[in-house]
């Protein structure tokens, strides 16, 4: 809502300015930050200041966002496979760092900006978060239970949380993501960055993209149920109803092995 406030407020001072409406003024993605906002700190007293400050604002920004997003995928690949990464956990870290480095040359090179807008479409936003956000609430509140989630979380927060995220977490936040992600996929059109027009091996790449993603979550499903052994009925059961005291034995056996391990590197 605050940053709704900070953009709107830009934006219809831009159309003003130009005498436009807001429709032709108002941008998204790279538009908006390294156009719209740039433009109205030049008509700002003291521009140079707010100028620095803003693109100093979106450097720290985009570095916050990686330590986020790496420390996420780092802790979920070693703690897989604790027993291998663990002891070179830098050297992994390092790794992956220079590959994700290599892939965002693309990015800075004279024809960046196309590459930008086509992982921005495809993988960063749009149906394919939606994909993943609908299953993963689907995953909390009705696999693991919404009840056994709630009590969790009043366990470790000390104090009793208002219905109405129960509410949500069963009810409302799947339905949301499943009708937008419905609406996404009907309003579809390939993507076009200004007067340029992606080829079919270009759509191809992002739909690539947001795929590699997607398929990840049917992709395992299949895989566990193949696995699983017993009749339809027992697979099922036993997919959406995992065993809670035995995911736990497990997580407990794998803390006391992280655990000896550092001890006898120490």
């Amino acid at each position: 809502m605050f940053a709704g406030f900070v953009v709107f407020s830009i934006i219809g001072f831009m159309a003003k300015a130009q005498n436009k409406p807001v429709e032709d003024v108002a941008t998204s993605g790279s538009g908006l930050v390294f156009l719209a906002y740039p433009s109205a700190t030049l008509k700002l007293p003291f521009s140079p200041l707010w100028s620095m400050l803003f693109f100093m604002m979106i450097v720290m920004l985009g570095l916050d966002s990686q330590f986020c997003t790496m420390e996420g995928f780092f802790t979920a690949i070693i703690d897989e496979w604790a027993h291998i990464l663990r002891p070179h956990k830098e050297l992994f870290i390092m790794f992956v760092c220079l590959i994700s480095y290599s892939i965002g040359i693309i990015f800075v090179v004279k024809g960046g900006m196309y590459w930008f807008q086509l992982f921005d479409y495809y993988a960063a936003s749009g149906f394919a978060l939606l994909f993943l956000i609908f299953f993963e609430v689907i995953a909390i509140s009705w696999s693991y239970g919404v009840n056994r989630y709630y009590g969790n979380l009043n366990q470790m927060l000390k104090f009793p949380i208002p219905i109405w995220w129960k509410l949500c977490w069963f009810i409302f936040t799947p339905s949301v993501c499943f009708l937008v992600f419905c609406f996404s996929l009907y309003q579809y059109k390939p993507l076009k960055y200004m007067n340029y027009e992606y080829p079919w091996w270009g759509q191809a790449i992002g739909w690539f993209l947001a795929l590699s993603s997607m398929v990840c979550i049917p992709g395992y499903a299949i895989y566990l149920y193949i696995v699983t052994p017993g009749t339809f009925s027992e697979r099922m059961k036993a997919l959406f109803r995992p065993d809670i005291p035995e995911i736990e034995d497990e997580i407990r056996r794998r803390s006391q092995n992280d655990i000896d391990t550092s001890v006898t590197q120490v």
